[in-house]
Formats: C-alpha cells, structure tokens, sequence
C-alpha cells in the first residue's frame, strides 16, 4: 500500500468539478485508491464517494492506493491537489 497526505489549498475545497478531476485520474489506474478525511473514506473511482468527504480548504486528505499501479496512481491524485485543481 502506498499512501501519501495532501492539503486542499484551492479556495472552494473539493467541489464537483475538482471530485469529477479525481475520479477521471483514478480510473486510469487498476489499482484501488481511496480518499480519507478525519476518518471518513472514500472510493476515488466514485464521484458522489468523494463529494460526500466535504472536504473544504485547508482540510487534510490522506490518499492511498494498493494494487500494481499504486505509486503512480497516489502520484496523480496528489498532483491535482498540487495544481489546486487548475482553479488558481
């Protein structure tokens, strides 16, 4: 398993564009990735799934992948919230 923490640092948190960007680069990967958020997870392959975290700015997301593609499939993930979404 590989896992890796992020912080939302786009303004408007993980709203449905941004949930709809996760899901897309989720699904490119075979392996399992979830979204946790104080506690709560969920499945990045579903966009309802990672809307449901409420994830606004400032909030802390622990990804984590487990299958043959994992690293990658944290990697690009993480990369969006790098990117702020490609809101800012």
């Amino acid at each position: 398993m590989t896992e890796k923490t992020v912080e939302v640092t786009n303004s408007l948190g993980i709203h449905a564009r941004p949930a709809s960007m996760i899901v897309q680069a989720a699904m490119k990967f075979k392996a399992d990735i979830t979204l946790e958020k104080d506690g709560a997870t969920a499945d990045a392959k579903s966009i309802m799934s990672v809307m449901m975290l409420a994830a606004g700015n400032q909030s802390r997301i622990v990804i984590r992948a487990s299958g043959d593609d994992e690293q990658a499939a944290v990697d690009a993930v993480a990369n969006l919230f790098a990117i702020k979404f490609n809101e800012e």
